[in-house]
């Protein structure tokens, strides 16, 4: 496994390098003929995202800021919908960002978007942090990507994303939560890797030949939940609003400082 000095990248994945605010067009937001609106939420990690899909355009707010999620989810929703021109209420259905991530991040997420699925009647799309990571690369025209993140507690969360019919990423396996020594690709094809996961555990993850490592700094952004989030809600998959409960992958959410200095 090659790992880079710094992501090819940078910390925005392949092709985005122009901040936490910007507008862009796009066409996968698409469902039957028409535009979906979707808002999409994310707190899993580091980063605080939020990102809003209409009429065929993408507002984006992303922001890496640790412990200050709850500060700022909301009021960057309101700017959202306010540069959007949109009520919450016209909305399609929003997007939450169910995990693997952090426990606190998660449930922020999970109480924001709940909160306002229920004050607006919406439903709720529940899209995979990992593969979140996976998307762009599967935008970039890579047919199959790992996307690992830093679990603690010496483990990461795993999964492994083809690229479907539509350019989207689609799981080519279970996610988990795993030992580093454990993790392996779903075949002995070649693989691209994405996620601070594979820097967090380099040495040992070194040892998976056949995945070429090109971006392990990107956190996952609320915009790559979007299209996958179109592809579900065009599906059914859309949940009501008590439904749209995070993803933990792990039971056991603490541990001891003597446990930390044993497994880093």
């Amino acid at each position: 496994m090659r790992i880079p000095r710094q992501s090819a990248a940078g910390a925005d994945g392949p092709r985005d390098r122009r901040g936490a605010r910007f507008l862009r067009r796009r066409e996968r937001t698409r469902c039957g003929g028409r535009t979906v609106r979707l808002l999409a939420v994310d707190t899993s990690t580091a980063a605080c995202s939020v990102a809003l899909a209409l009429d065929e355009e993408i507002l984006e707010r992303h922001h890496v800021a640790p412990r200050e999620h709850t500060r700022l989810v909301l009021p960057m929703v309101a700017e959202l919908l306010a540069e959007g021109g949109i009520a919450l209420g016209d909305l399609d259905a929003l997007v939450l960002g169910r995990g693997p991530g952090g426990f606190t991040g998660l449930r922020i997420a999970a109480g924001v978007v709940q909160g306002l699925a229920f004050s607006a009647d919406l439903p709720v799309v529940r899209i995979s942090t990992l593969a979140m990571l996976a998307q762009p690369w599967i935008e970039a025209s890579h047919e199959a990507v790992i996307a690992a993140l830093d679990a603690r507690m010496g483990e990461l969360y795993w999964g492994a994303f083809r690229r479907d019919g539509q350019g989207l990423a689609t799981a080519a396996g279970d996610e988990a939560v795993l030992p580093p020594a454990e993790a392996q690709t779903p075949d002995a094809g070649d693989w691209v890797g994405a996620g601070p996961g594979f820097s967090a555990y380099a040495d040992v993850l070194a040892g998976l030949g056949n995945v070429n490592v090109l971006d392990c700094e990107s956190l996952p952004r609320a915009r790559y939940a979007l299209p996958l989030a179109a592809r579900d809600y065009a599906a059914g998959l859309a949940v009501p609003a008590e439904e749209a409960q995070p993803v933990y992958l792990r039971n056991r959410v603490a541990q001891t400082s003597a446990e930390r200095g044993e497994t880093r």
